[in-house]
């Protein structure tokens, strides 16, 4: 395995939207070169997932595929491999993407969110980098990127630049009593892993946005969901979705500053 850890700008998290395609090189965009694949790192978690490095607009960029998980890798020691990989790499931009199902009634397939917010639900707690940093999630999505997913994707279809997001474990689709639930504490929409991403984004001092499309209405809402809709739009999308990723790591302004890497403070309870 490499051992010598590539410096990087950004990092692009695929999820289901990109599993089906090779990304970036299916897109064929011009300024866009693919340094370095199947990139595997030794980490205190295990050997993390294959990484692919980058470049576009001058900027280098590693990118991995986190959907069709490797057997016997937990999501949360699969999460913590890579975050402890893009620390070293010196990533300050994650971009994710990946697939909700509509818990909100307004929401139609294919309409796209950039969330604004999340519910945790899941099992996964305390999966931190063992850092020595108390993390505040006051603003939990960054500002900057995430208008940049907005500008990229504008135009395209029905964009929502704010929304909640609930997650739960999975892999199975939650039970109809669930969903109001959900509902009912105010979640638009349901996915399995904006968190611990957006946890471990904020223990490396890395702003972090995330780009959703509605690939299914979760159970109770409108209708029940079929899974030729699920094959079509992951199959379908995928180019779409990239599209918009590359399109908003372009837009990104350096100029403009945020206040994700002020949001982690020294923790107070030291162990003996």
């Amino acid at each position: 395995m490499p051992q010598d850890i590539p410096q990087a700008d950004a990092a692009v998290i695929g999820g289901s939207g990109t599993n089906s395609i090779d990304f970036p090189r299916a897109l064929s965009r011009e300024g866009v070169e693919v340094l370095a694949e199947g990139l595997v790192f030794d980490t205190p978690y295990g050997a993390g997932p294959p990484l692919t490095l980058f470049t576009a607009c001058g900027r280098r960029i590693l990118t991995v595929r986190m959907h069709g998980w490797r057997s016997g890798v937990t999501r949360a020691d699969a999460s913590r491999q890579l975050f402890w990989v893009l620390s070293r790499a010196g990533v300050k931009e994650v971009l994710a993407e990946g697939g909700v199902g509509s818990v909100n009634h307004l929401l139609n397939l294919r309409d796209i969110l950039v969330v604004s917010d999340y519910l945790d639900f899941s099992v996964r707690k305390d999966v931190g980098l063992d850092t020595p940093w108390l993390s505040s999630m006051r603003d939990p999505v960054c500002p900057r990127l995430a208008r940049s997913l907005v500008q990229a994707a504008a135009g395209s279809r029905r964009v929502f630049d704010r929304g909640v997001y609930a997650v739960t474990d999975g892999r199975h689709f939650e039970s109809r009593a669930e969903v109001r639930m959900l509902g009912q504490l105010g979640a638009d929409v349901v996915g399995q892993s904006m968190c611990p991403e957006v946890y471990l984004a904020r223990e490396i001092g890395a702003c972090y946005a995330r780009l959703d499309q509605v690939v299914n209405y979760a159970e109770g809402v409108i209708r029940e969901w079929e899974h030729e809709d699920l094959r079509d739009i992951f199959y379908g999308e995928s180019l779409f979705v990239a599209g918009i990723l590359l399109d908003a790591l372009q837009q990104v302004p350096g100029s403009v500053s945020c206040r994700c890497g002020q949001l982690r403070f020294p923790t107070l309870l030291n162990g003996v």
